[in-house]
């Protein structure tokens, strides 16, 4: 079982490290993005459910694969949930990359994490916005690629959703020209 912990650094770290010991990254790149949620998890950071918002069946799958001989049981917490959950999850598995399983349950998670009012990096329980960007370009290659001008991954997201549903959110007909560009694009805290 991971152990519920004070979310400071020192934590987090001895946490990661023994879910990535004995871990093969190259045989899954994402492996450590996982591990990353699921120490986010039992840290009570983010808006995921107790199965990062997978399926039972999923998440027992991902936690034998991938961290094998480990006991993984998140408390439950305090569901949220969006209506347009299939409409994002359909978007993100267009642009998976196709090379892994884990593509599938990483769509299923970042859909979830668009549940919170965070930053997406935040609303899934991450340490930072790389991770977040190494997932993207590894699950995503796709939708990450036409993310050109490091626009906030949630609202790109959600821009890419609402324009294949041919609704335009932004005020100016093009971000360049928008007053809330710098809140969209950039560095996030």
């Amino acid at each position: 079982m991971i152990p519920a912990a004070a979310p400071d650094r020192a934590s987090r770290m001895s946490q990661l490290l023994a879910l990535a010991a004995g871990a093969d990254a190259k045989a899954d790149p994402l492996r450590p993005i996982l591990a990353s949620l699921l120490v986010g998890r039992s840290l009570g950071e983010g808006v995921l459910p107790a199965t990062l918002g997978l399926l039972p069946s999923e998440f027992e799958c991902m936690a034998r694969t991938y961290f094998p001989g480990m006991d993984i049981h998140l408390a439950d917490g305090d569901n949220q949930t969006i209506e347009e959950l299939a409409d994002l999850l359909t978007l993100l598995l267009g642009y998976r990359a196709g090379l892994r399983e884990s593509e599938v349950w990483l769509a299923r998670i970042v859909a979830w994490g668009c549940a919170g009012r965070d930053h997406l990096w935040q609303d899934l329980g991450l340490a930072h916005r790389a991770e977040l960007s190494t997932l993207m370009q590894t699950a995503f290659p796709g939708l990450s690629a036409l993310n050109t001008t490091d626009m906030k991954w949630k609202k790109f997201i959600y821009r890419q959703y609402c324009s294949t549903e041919g609704i335009y959110i932004c005020p100016a007909p093009s971000c360049g020209e928008c007053k809330d560009f710098n809140k969209c694009h950039g560095p996030e805290h």
